[in-house]
């Protein structure tokens, strides 16, 4: 078994899964937790959508902010066996990933490519058409 699960502060999770689910309709099942929207404390969350799983099972978590304290609490799991924690997430690293997934585990390989494909697609979008408006300048 896989889970695929996206957990930011508030609705942030809630949002991806939806995006997600519309662009990627063959995309797996996705739990989204919305940390403190409601007064359950975000381990019970976890608790909560970890419960079945064992160590043959493979779990994927992306979480919104480095040293948030929705990462933090995932962060405890990472010594688990095929328990990965992806932060500073986003639609194109998930997709990525959600796309790249097969039968077997996820390799640390393919996410870390996934993580620093996300990062060049990060891009202040101002320098972007100035740099392709001299670009095409330079080939007239």
């Amino acid at each position: 078994m896989r889970k695929i699960i996206i957990a930011s502060h508030h609705r942030l999770a809630q949002g991806l899964k939806d995006t997600l689910n519309y662009v990627v309709p063959n995309a797996a099942d996705i739990i989204a937790i919305a940390a403190y929207v409601t007064n359950t404390p975000i381990d019970e969350e976890i608790q909560a959508s970890l419960h079945d799983v064992t160590d043959q099972d493979e779990v994927i978590v992306f979480t919104d902010i480095l040293g948030g304290s929705v990462n933090q609490a995932f962060a405890k799991f990472v010594n688990h066996p095929h328990f990965h924690v992806i932060t500073g997430t986003n639609l194109p690293v998930i997709m990525s990933i959600m796309l790249e997934i097969d039968d077997g585990y996820t390799s640390a390989d393919v996410i870390k490519d996934a993580v620093n494909n996300a990062k060049e697609e990060l891009i202040y979008v101002n320098d972007f058409i100035v740099a392709q408006s001299n670009s095409d300048e330079e080939d007239e």
